[in-house]
């Protein structure tokens, strides 16, 4: 019997509702949209995520739920009511200059739990796994763009197939064109930039040729590489 109470995919799906509930409630986006739906839709998963947790289910029949499909159907319900599919583009426009670095972090709040959330039914169908790196996605990446951040940071736009995310990285020896491996997590504010994820490797050394589809989970890294991650997804639980 699977412990679902414990699992880490349905610990941090909570957790990033919560995330999204406070970049919802910020104040900071403006324009035309229904924050009261916006807000009442994500309450009304507490059900949803109260069944799974005590269902004792397998990961391959928890998948299946009806739950989990409710979940993203409410999703999909979330992201109309924020503006539609282009909604980030509607709020940065509307964006004054002196606001856009708090927007920028709220928004990217909001996108990982989005994700979270979308995602859910594949990384639980990955199985009975035991370890906090099944809690966000995993996936591969190329860096499309690069940007000195301060004297040790870069900044790298990376897509990972259908979108792109930024990330900052302190390896100084990035480049475009590298594939990388990047675990999804949530956002976290250098020096003004907001970094949406983290690159796989071994402290100041990311993996740079990294095989797989983009979007999709990387193929045969070293276990080491997701240390990292590990450390910063328990430090989230926390």
């Amino acid at each position: 019997m699977w412990d679902t109470t414990n699992d880490y995919r349905l610990l941090i799906a909570q957790k990033s509702k919560e995330l999204y509930k406070r970049a919802i409630n910020s104040g900071s986006f403006r324009g035309h949209w229904n924050k009261k739906m916006a807000l009442d839709i994500a309450e009304n998963m507490n059900s949803d995520f109260q069944t799974l947790a005590y269902s004792y289910l397998d990961p391959k029949e928890l998948a299946n739920t009806p739950e989990i499909k409710s979940l993203k159907e409410k999703i999909d319900e979330i992201v109309k009511y924020l503006g539609g599919d282009d909604w980030v583009k509607k709020f940065l426009e509307k964006t004054p200059k002196e606001e856009k670095e708090k927007v920028e972090e709220n928004i990217a709040k909001v996108k990982f739990f989005i994700r979270t959330i979308s995602n859910l039914k594949e990384r639980i169908e990955l199985g009975s796994i035991d370890d906090p790196i099944v809690g966000v996605d995993i996936i591969v990446g190329e860096i499309m763009s690069i940007s000195k951040h301060g004297d040790n940071l870069m900044i790298t736009n990376v897509n990972i197939s259908k979108n792109a995310i930024k990330v900052i990285t302190n390896d100084l020896n990035v480049k475009e064109g590298n594939r990388v491996g990047i675990a999804v997590l949530p956002p976290v504010n250098f020096l003004g930039v907001v970094s949406e994820g983290m690159f796989l490797g071994d402290g100041s050394n990311i993996l740079k040729e990294v095989n797989g589809d983009l979007g999709s989970m990387p193929k045969g890294i070293p276990i080491d590489s997701l240390n990292g991650t590990r450390n910063l997804v328990e430090n989230f639980l926390k």
